[in-house]
């Protein structure tokens, strides 16, 4: 079979606009995938480096393709079925930062280079004190306020030099965060006071928001990919086409980065928090506030799930009725957001098991579905019925006294086996309660402000209705959801 070199080749070499911490399959699928249209569709001209910042693993898939490789965007969209192939020519070079330091330090002094962006997993903005300045640093701080650095003594503090700095790892304020650790840094390594006024000044730090589920290489179909392309490509990613990311930044970049000329779903803001609140409401949320309930009626994947008569119906109302309204945004933009989440989750091509999405659900359900449950409270003064129903169903799902090392073992209606897996004082509540009555049970875990910050109790008429819905998911799940949805 032909490689994919070739098949495709560069057709122009790009100067280096934009530097990548991180060579994964998520960044590969959705950053490098957004410039590569980039690229085509306006004049942004920007080749991307790769840089791999720890030891672990190495490039040589990349260099044996001349970092060409293929993004695969199958599922649901605008209603159809989605298939579609497109090889990435934008990558320019891959560097060992640690192998090729000089080579990966020569990129600071590059006239060209304007955007950093990183995915270092949630763990990787960290600020370590006792990280080292010598050398390549330990942390991805480090390295980029080191990186900084060399940028600023290269220029001479010029402040047209400084970069927009764009990480997308998954927590709260990533670019504040990250600008707080590298801000300390510069202390603690004496870098001056002048560094640290063009780091402030000439510098953009953002915080961000990204969404597109990245299942990465097709280990286990790869040859059959292949076939159907036609060549060989063993970097080959596959993604979902829904796509997502949010930019928050304190000075309007959005003409350096011209994401809406291409038409690609970017949105440049001041405040990612509506969007984030958005996404793990509706998104997080409908997941949370369905799957338990769902598999305990004998449903396995989420796919199932939504095409199901009884629960695909059970999950809409959940969303449609008691989440979309309480997200502080445009009504049109949350119920088109919404939309695209029932479309996601019957993406044919991926079987996104039910148990895979109840790992530590209580925790899930206090930071997911809550907030939605206290707004309609309070706007309506009495508690939604739907959201205290997927209340209930966690109740039931983790309704067992047999707790092992390994978890709490429960058995559905239909004899199948599972355990349940949360931390160990979760499960040793729910196991020491299990044996009491619908109301005592539900009182024993809803009054519990460890878990939940509150007394779930104080609600009015929450206990009565959450141990009514209780009894009746244990007495018949399918059942009690046509009740909900129809009461």
């Amino acid at each position: 079979m032909n490689k994919i070199t070739e098949k495709f080749s560069r057709s122009v070499k790009r100067p280096i606009r934009v530097m990548q911490f991180g060579e994964g399959n998520f960044l590969r699928a959705f950053a490098d995938y957004f410039i590569d249209i980039l690229n085509e569709k306006t004049d942004f001209n920007g080749g991307i480096a790769i840089v791999k910042p720890i030891p672990f693993g190495n490039l040589d898939n990349f260099k044996a393709q001349d970092n060409l490789y293929t993004v695969i965007l199958r599922g649901r969209k605008n209603g159809e079925v989605v298939n579609a192939a497109r090889v990435v020519t934008s990558v320019e070079s891959v560097i060992d930062a640690k192998e090729n330091f000089e080579e990966y330090t020569s990129l600071a002094r590059l006239d060209t280079l304007r955007f950093v962006i990183s995915n270092t997993t949630e763990a990787g903005i960290t600020l370590d004190e006792n990280d080292h300045f010598e050398g390549l640093p330990d942390t991805y701080p480090g390295k980029l306020t080191k990186f900084l650095y060399e940028r600023y003594k290269a220029f001479g503090g010029d402040a047209s030099k400084g970069l927009i700095i764009l990480p997308v790892e998954l927590i709260d304020n990533n670019g504040r965060e990250l600008k707080r650790c590298v801000t300390a840094l510069s202390d603690i390594w004496s870098l001056g006071e002048d560094f640290k006024m063009w780091l402030d000044e000439a510098n953009v730090f953002c915080s961000t928001l990204v969404d597109r589920i990245v299942t990465g290489y097709p280990r286990n179909e790869a040859d059959k990919i292949w076939k159907e392309l036609g060549y060989e490509d063993k970097l080959v990613d596959i993604g979902e086409p829904f796509g997502l990311w949010v930019i928050e930044s304190e000075k309007d970049i959005s003409a350096e980065l011209p994401f809406a000329k291409a038409e690609l779903p970017v949105v440049f803001t001041d405040n990612v928090k509506p969007y984030k609140e958005r996404k793990v409401r509706v998104l997080n949320g409908a997941h949370t506030a369905s799957v338990l309930t769902s598999y305990l009626g004998g449903i396995n994947i989420v796919r199932d799930m939504m095409h199901d008569r009884v629960f695909g119906k059970t999950v809409r109302q959940i969303v449609d009725s008691e989440i979309v309204p309480m997200v502080p945004l445009p009504a049109d933009d949350v119920k088109s957001f919404a939309d695209s989440v029932y479309e996601r989750f019957d993406n044919p091509f991926i079987d996104h098991e039910l148990l895979s999405i109840s790992l530590n659900s209580v925790s899930k359900w206090k930071a997911r579905v809550l907030p939605s449950f206290k707004d309609n409270y309070k706007a309506n003064g009495e508690i939604p019925k739907l959201l205290t129903f997927s209340f209930a169903g966690l109740l039931a799902f983790y309704r067992s006294s047999d707790l092992r090392e390994d978890g709490l073992h429960a058995k559905r209606s239909d004899g199948t086996e599972y355990v349940v897996h949360d931390n160990g004082e979760v499960l040793k509540l729910f196991a020491e309660n299990a044996g009491k009555t619908a109301e005592e049970y539900v009182k024993a875990i809803a009054s519990n402000s460890g878990f939940w910050g509150e007394d779930l109790t104080e609600y009015r008429g929450f206990v009565n209705a959450a141990a009514d819905y209780l009894s009746r998911i244990e007495s018949n799940p399918r059942s009690a959801a046509e009740y909900i949805t129809e009461n």
